[in-house]
C-alpha cells in the first residue's frame, strides 16, 4: 500500500533570469491564470507570484525594495567582513614583527604599535597638530 500525501521533496532548482522574466511576462498578458502557467512548467504557484510582485516592485509598479535594493546590504556586509579580516591580518602581521624592532619606552608612549595609531585601529590616536613618532615641537633657542 502507498503512502497516501507523503510526497518526495522536490529537488531544488536553479532558473535563469531570463526563464522567470520570460514567466512573469505570460502572467501579465493574461492568456492563462499564474497557476496554469506554474502548472505547465512544473512550477509552484506561490514562486510564480513571487515573481511577478517582484516584477512590479522593479518596474516601479507596486511599493517595496527592488531587487538591487535588497542587493545592497548582503553586499556590503560581505564587504565588511573581508575588510575586518584584512584589519586582522594587518594586525597580526604587526604583532609578528613588533618583537624584532627593540624600542625605548618613553613615559605616556602608546603600548600599540604606531602603524595601528596612524590608521586609527589602535587605542590611542594621533593627536592633531602633532607629528606622529616626534616628541613636543620645541622652540629654537629655548
Amino acid at each position: 500500500m502507498e503512502s497516501m500525501g507523503k510526497k518526495k521533496p522536490r529537488p531544488r532548482r536553479s532558473l535563469t533570469p531570463e526563464f522567470k522574466a520570460e514567466t512573469v511576462e505570460l502572467c501579465r498578458r493574461g492568456d492563462r491564470s499564474v497557476g496554469q502557467i506554474a502548472k505547465d512548467f512544473d512550477l509552484t504557484e506561490t514562486a510564480v507570484r513571487l515573481w511577478v510582485s517582484q516584477a512590479e516592485v522593479d518596474a516601479g509598479e507596486r511599493d517595496g525594495l527592488t531587487r538591487s535594493e535588497r542587493e545592497e546590504p548582503a553586499a556590503l556586509r560581505r564587504e565588511n567582513r573581508r575588510l575586518r579580516e584584512d584589519v586582522e591580518v594587518l594586525k597580526q602581521a604587526l604583532t609578528l614583527q613588533a618583537p624584532r624592532v627593540r624600542r625605548r619606552r618613553r613615559p605616556g608612549h602608546h603600548d600599540e604599535p604606531a602603524a595601528l595609531r596612524l590608521v586609527g585601529l589602535g587605542k590611542g590616536l594621533a593627536s592633531p597638530g602633532r607629528a606622529i613618532g616626534r616628541g613636543p615641537a620645541r622652540i629654537a633657542g629655548g
